[in-house]
């Protein structure tokens, strides 16, 4: 049985039989395992689950693993390894230019993928401190990503998941302003970039919550005719 702080992998593949196959093996090597079998399904889950590493199969229909891609890198920086039935230079290549961190040919063995996603997860964290674990912003309040709480004022903050959406995204990238289309992106999908008072009265929701004077925010600043930026804490610490 996988521990609750294990990696969380997603797996994006058309045939149910090859996402059992996969799933079956992740699971024997500790991992997190959650599905989507096409790629619409798969950029709902990369927004509402927050996965770790994505396993994503190149030929699907509608929305291609390529176009998949290209969706998710406009959001989010979440590790992809790309599927391929076939051993070609240039879907290769395509892959990496959108943002692909590797590639696995079928057929592969359960070994050759575990060794992938160790691999990449390996790169993934030398190249970024982790960002899914207790966060002290300062002594009022503190974020724990891996077990989903926040704590204000030393009580635990209970956080819808768009809320907590919307906070895991501003702190991710705090110290930098996000747009309003950044922002519906990253949150809401991709085709929400249009619908910017969502932004507005979740943010309002949040300093409610959080912030120790919601009329005064100490952490989520407003940058006027932008967006917003979460604080940088850690050029207090």
């Amino acid at each position: 049985m996988p521990k609750e702080d294990a990696k969380l992998i997603l797996i994006v593949d058309d045939e149910a039989r090859m996402r059992r196959f996969m799933q079956m093996n992740l699971d024997l090597e500790g991992y997190r395992v959650i599905e989507a079998s096409n790629g619409l399904e798969a950029l709902d889950r990369v927004r509402e689950d927050l996965p770790d590493l994505v396993i994503l199969d190149v030929m699907m229909p509608e929305l291609d693993g390529f176009e998949t891609l290209r969706i998710i890198r406009e959001t989010s920086n979440v590790p992809v390894i790309m599927l391929t039935v076939r051993d070609d230079e240039s879907d290769k290549v395509k892959g990496l230019e959108l943002g692909a961190d590797d590639y696995v040919t079928k057929p592969f063995s359960p070994r050759e993928l575990a060794s992938r996603i160790k691999a990449v997860l390996r790169r993934t964290e030398a190249d970024t401190p982790s960002d899914k674990s207790l966060l002290v912003i300062d002594d009022y309040l503190q974020i724990d990503f891996n077990r989903r709480q926040v704590f204000a004022g030393g009580k635990e903050v209970k956080l819808r998941p768009t809320e907590y959406r919307l906070l895991y995204h501003l702190v991710q990238n705090a110290g930098y302003t996000l747009t309003h289309e950044q922002i519906l992106s990253k949150v809401w999908g991709y085709e929400y970039r249009d619908e910017s008072q969502y932004v507005r009265l979740y943010i309002t929701y949040l300093r409610q919550k959080i912030e120790p004077d919601p009329s005064h925010p100490r952490y989520i600043l407003t940058e006027r005719g932008v967006g917003y930026r979460f604080v940088d804490f850690k050029k207090q610490t």
